[in-house]
């Protein structure tokens, strides 16, 4: 900051941070901007500096400076006295004195006035430097001024035509003042005396030479000044302490009389300076008193209506013929005074009669303010952007407290909003925080609940011009000053305020950020829409949703007269509209819960759900908005087009489910086919086999694992039929054979029972009968655990009777049906008398065990239910009808009352019948060695255990292989055996 103020303590510089830098300069005085630290209200401070003065006498001898120092000191104490005269007279048009006078450290003297922006001798200074540079219409005059913050901005000033109008009449008003009812004359009115407010307005200062007049009556405490030590000039002073001589009127200099009239000649010369180029005074004295008394010598040196009042430029004409020539004038009973001044004709026009009612505009009636507001809006774009800016606006902003006037005047604010070129920053220092404090500070809780007409009709007025809000601050001081005043009107109790305000949504949004929108905006929309009963607020707080979600009610992008009041509207982004979150689970259940079965609603509904529908989930949109959608589409006041809307829209989101859940599946089923294609034929209620004799394919085990597994030897597949396994079934019943349903556990018999019990004991099985997709297998025994053969009697001693080694209930023995094998009209064969017949024989004829189910059970016959042949059993012939297979014939006409007496008997099975049996049981041994492929016998060394079993049974072998080559030959091909053919014992017969 400037030096002297430097350290130095003082009310000013404790109370108030004052700028750096100096704004203007106003005679003496250097004028800095500053800020009240407690109130933060702007103001400037007016400081002078006693060393200017000691530059000028620091050469001067001993007794030349002590009188030079007298003279310092008498400038100091009039100076003192300028401010000390503030501080006494309190006028509109004079200086306001915010803080006394006081001393600076370096001797000089400060205080502070009301906010000041330049002395008029400044703006005809740039006045002149605009017209060098560029003439009339150059570059306009600029000055900076810095903020409490240290910011620095350029403030446009200009004076033109109205302004000087203006101007002069406030200085009339001011020296009314002073001579009427202060009794005091100026004596020293000069460009440098008249300051300039920040409301444009032109302010009296520099009463150092103020002094009552002669043979004055009125009291003051105001001390006369001397003419003759006043004129007494002295040149080692600067000029802008001394008094200026060419604003001088003559009566001081030339007839040493001190009278108010002499104020009226200065305010004539200063009207000259206003138009003349540059901007002079017309009398040039310089600083000399004899040269001022030469120049009224001669008529054609003064100022006067022949020489144009030495003008360089023309005059106004009312100026020039009515006025000048009553005040530039050498007798002083001639001039005019301030009040005549002031009705003149030179103020006779619609502009400054405007401004002249606005200064006085307390004192009219309510009708006048009405019809005064009510006219200004069309006289405004003729005013100069500058008077609209710094007097019409802040006049304006001032009577907003009048409430009956709330909204007119608002009116006229937006219009100078709008004719503004700088209306970004008129609107944020001025208009901004003045409707927020009017709206929001100022107004009572209590209040926003109440209808209040005045009230209304002025927020109407700011709802309308959203667009020119929005365009004029930023989305911060929107947010902090603006968004109030709307939440205000949101939850007004009057329905067209609210409507306004969700009707000004396409404009708001672009300003504010998505925070703001989802926590403070949003909250307050859904409240309106969920408690109105207006109809019209119900369609409205619809369509406020769709705005809020980042769509548009009117997709044809016509004008419907109810979007944005009929400006331009912003496009929303997507930055400024709701989430899916809050679109699914705060808009969709208030669509939910409406009640109404109005067509408007519905219809209005319908455009929300449309735009949250392209946003939401596909699950979403099946389970919760499709439903909602469903319901309002049948409402019985909707019309054919309405219902066909809903209906498009249906399908429309109904297409994207669908796609959305197929793609879904899709990528389902190719991610689990990278695991193993899904049985298609899996019957889900099934459970199962038993355990240790099933195999679930879908672990990727494969038939031969297990075997592979427990003989610890590599799995070799091969197509040789005599390396398949126990289990394996023959080539042409595996490929033929149709897949057998059954997860029952197997039940262990000696002999085969009939079809009806079959099929009736669900609950029994075969290790024979093989499941779909090969689920069961069964179990190769270990021949080595065999024991020794050795028959406990001979053949002939007793017959053949199963072994009781668990306790088992005998039921009746079942009736042998129809051999299916046979021809229809083939009687029952009798019973053979052979050893090997009745043993195999009484297989039929023996009781069915009913004991717990055994891995090795005999698997059912083959029926019209279960046909699926296995390993150890006979397929049906090719054709031929399908007959009971409860017995067959063996070889023809044998007497075996089972096919499968030695195709499905397991080996432990064979080997017990053998023991008992002696060579006879070798027989049936030697029988089933040509069915070794049947048998599922997958290695050599089977085959080589069972071959030598066949030659300790004795010389009934080839009994047996004759049994068994007819039954090989009959299974295989049961209609055509070929006599010369080889069986299948023959083709190995190397190998026994």
């Amino acid at each position: 900051m400037f030096s002297s103020l430097k350290g130095f303590t003082s009310n000013i510089n404790s109370n108030y941070t004052v700028a750096q830098h100096t704004t203007s300069t106003a005679g003496p005085w250097k004028i800095y901007d500053a800020t009240n630290k407690k109130t933060k209200k702007p103001c400037s401070v007016f400081v002078f500096e006693k060393k200017s003065l000691d530059a000028h006498g620091s050469s001067l001898s001993r007794s030349s400076a002590a009188a030079f120092k007298r003279t310092t000191e008498e400038v100091v104490e009039r100076l003192k006295k300028e401010a000390s005269s503030l501080a006494r007279l309190r006028h509109p048009s004079v200086l306001e004195l915010v803080e006394p006078v006081e001393d600076t450290r370096g001797g000089g003297l400060q205080f502070a006035t009301e906010p000041v922006t330049a002395s008029l001798a400044d703006l005809l200074a740039q006045k002149d430097d605009q017209e060098r540079s560029g003439g009339v219409g150059g570059r306009s005059s600029r000055y900076v001024t810095e903020e409490a913050d240290g910011t620095r901005r350029r403030r446009d000033l200009e004076i033109d035509e109205l302004e000087i109008q203006k101007g002069l009449l406030q200085v009339s008003k001011a020296l009314e003042f002073l001579h009427e009812t202060a009794g005091l004359v100026h004596g020293n009115l000069t460009p440098e005396a008249i300051l300039v407010n920040s409301k444009s307005d032109w302010k009296i200062s520099g009463l150092g030479f103020c002094s009552p007049p002669e043979n004055s009556t009125k009291p003051t405490s105001v001390q006369p000044i001397s003419l003759s030590e006043v004129l007494n000039l002295d040149s080692r002073l600067p000029k802008f302490v001394q008094l200026n001589l060419n604003y001088t009127s003559p009566d001081f200099v030339l007839d040493n009389n001190l009278n108010p009239s002499a104020d009226m000649f200065s305010l004539g010369l200063l009207c000259v300076a206003l138009y003349n180029s540059p901007h002079r005074s017309p009398i040039e004295a310089n600083a000399s008193v004899s040269a001022y008394k030469r120049l009224f010598n001669s008529s054609s040196t003064v100022p006067n209506l022949q020489n144009d009042f030495l003008a360089s430029r023309p005059l106004p004409r009312d100026l020039s013929a009515h006025v000048l020539p009553r005040l530039i004038t050498r007798r002083a009973a001639q001039r005019m005074t301030a009040k005549e001044f002031q009705e003149s004709e030179y103020f006779d026009n619609i502009l400054v009669s405007t401004i002249r009612f606005l200064d006085g505009f307390p004192a009219k009636t309510p009708n006048e303010k009405a019809s005064f507001m009510k006219g200004l809006n069309k006289v405004l774009p003729s005013f100069p952007k500058s008077v609209m800016e710094r007097k019409i606006l802040p006049a304006l902003l001032e009577e907003l407290k009048e409430r009956d006037l709330l909204s007119l005047i608002l009116q006229n604010i937006f219009k100078i909003i709008e004719l503004l070129p700088s209306s970004k920053r008129a609107f944020s220092e001025k208009v901004r925080p003045r409707l927020k404090e009017v709206f929001v500070l100022l107004a009572k809780p209590q209040q926003a609940q109440e209808k209040d007409p005045a009230r209304d009709a002025g927020l109407m007025v700011v709802l309308e011009n959203t667009n020119a809000i929005a365009n004029n601050c930023n989305g911060k001081e929107f947010k902090d000053d603006i968004l109030p005043i709307l939440v205000v009107a949101f939850e007004s109790p009057t329905p067209a305020l609210v409507d306004v305000a969700m009707r000004g949504l396409p404009v708001i949004l672009p300003v504010l950020d998505f925070s703001t929108i989802k926590n403070e905006l949003f909250p307050v929309v859904a409240a309106v829409f969920s408690k109105t009963n207006s109809l019209a607020i119900k369609v409205r707080g619809l369509q406020a949703f769709v705005i809020l979600c980042g769509g548009t009610n009117d997709p044809s992008g016509g004008d419907d007269g109810l979007d944005g009041f009929g400006v331009e509207k912003k496009k929303t982004s997507s930055s400024s509209a709701l989430d899916k979150y809050t679109m699914q689970e705060k808009i969709v259940p208030l669509i939910k819960a409406i009640k109404t079965k109005e067509p408007a609603v519905a219809m209005a509904a319908l455009s929300v759900l449309r735009v949250v529908g392209d946003v939401a989930d596909a699950d979403f949109v099946a389970m919760d908005i499709l439903p909602v959608m469903w319901h309002m589409s049948l409402g019985p006041l909707l019309d054919l087009k309405q219902f066909q809307s809903f209906m498009e829209l249906i399908k429309t989101l109904s297409r994207r489910v669908e796609e959305e859940q197929t793609k879904k599946l899709q990528e389902l089923s190719a991610g689990a086919s990278g695991n193993g294609r899904a049985l298609e034929n899996e019957d889900f209620m099934a459970f199962g086999g038993v355990t240790g004799t099933a195999f679930e394919t879908a672990n990727g085990a494969a038939e031969d694992d297990f075997e592979s597994l427990v003989k610890g030897k590599p799995s070799v597949h091969s197509s040789d039929p005599m390396d398949a396994g126990w289990d394996a079934a023959p080539a042409g019943a595996r490929a033929s054979s149709p897949p057998v349903k059954s997860s029952t556990a197997p039940a262990f018999s000696w002999s085969t029972p009939s079809p009806t019990t079959a099929a009736a004991n669900s609950g029994g099985g075969s290790v024979g009968v093989i499941k779909a997709q090969s689920t069961f297998r069964t179990v190769t025994p270990d021949l080595g655990r065999f024991e020794s053969l050795t028959p406990s009697a001979t053949q002939f001693s007793q017959p053949l009777q199963p072994a009781n080694s668990t306790s088992s209930t005998i039921t009746s023995p079942q009736i042998p049906t129809a051999n299916p094998w046979a021809s229809a009209a083939a009687p029952m064969p009798p019973p053979t008398s052979s050893i090997s017949s009745m043993s195999i024989g009484m297989d039929q004829q023996r009781p069915q065990m009913t004991s717990g189910p055994s891995s090795f059970s005999l698997a059912p016959p083959p029926s019209a239910s279960s046909s699926t042949p296995t390993g150890f059993s006979l397929p049906p012939p090719p054709g031929g009808p399908q007959r009971n297979a409860s017995s067959s014939s063996f070889g023809g006409s044998s007497g075996f009352g089972q096919p499968s007496a030695f195709g499905t008997a397991s080996t432990s099975s064979l080997s017990s019948i053998g023991s008992m049996m002696g060579s006879t049981a070798g027989t049936g041994m030697a029988a089933m060695r040509p069915m070794n492929s049947g048998m599922g016998m997958n290695s050599m060394n089977s085959m080589n255990k069972m071959a030598g079993m066949n030659s300790m049974m004795g010389s009934s072998n080839t009994t047996g292989m004759g049994m068994g080559m007819t039954m090989t030959g009959q299974q295989q091909q049961p209609q055509k055996p070929a006599a010369n053919s080889k069986s299948g014992l023959d083709k190995y017969e190397s190998l026994i």
